[in-house]
């Protein structure tokens, strides 16, 4: 049942996210994405907040909004709530370790995955 929950959630944050790419916008920087990531995130902490401060929340409710909406709006924001869960840990290393680590890894993965379809093409 809570796959149920989750698929639902993932459809209408993936429906919103590309609801945002169509505006249309005349400029070369990825402004619609950063404003994407940007909502995301105050979402996710808003869902994170809410939940936290409350031991009624329902599991499914709380895997409905932050796993599946969030998660289908952005995964950017749930790399951003770990990446703030462990600054907030005092974790300060493994913060900036698992902050730098999957700027780079992730852009690098971008990188590898275009070289492998050309090569495939």
């Amino acid at each position: 049942m809570s796959f149920l929950f989750v698929a639902l959630g993932g459809a209408l944050g993936a429906s919103g996210r590309y609801a945002i790419s169509l505006i249309p916008v005349k400029t070369e920087f990825p402004i619609l994405t950063l404003i994407t990531n940007i909502i995301g995130a105050v979402l996710i902490g808003f869902i994170v907040g809410i939940a936290g401060n409350r031991s009624d929340a329902s599991k499914n409710a709380v895997l409905f909004w932050k796993t599946g909406l969030c998660g289908g709006f952005t995964t950017f924001s749930t790399f951003s709530l770990e990446a703030f869960d462990l600054l907030e840990k005092r974790s300060y290393f493994f913060a900036g370790t698992y902050i730098v680590l999957s700027v780079v890894f992730c852009v690098a993965g971008i990188f590898l995955g275009k070289r492998l379809a050309l090569l495939l093409n």
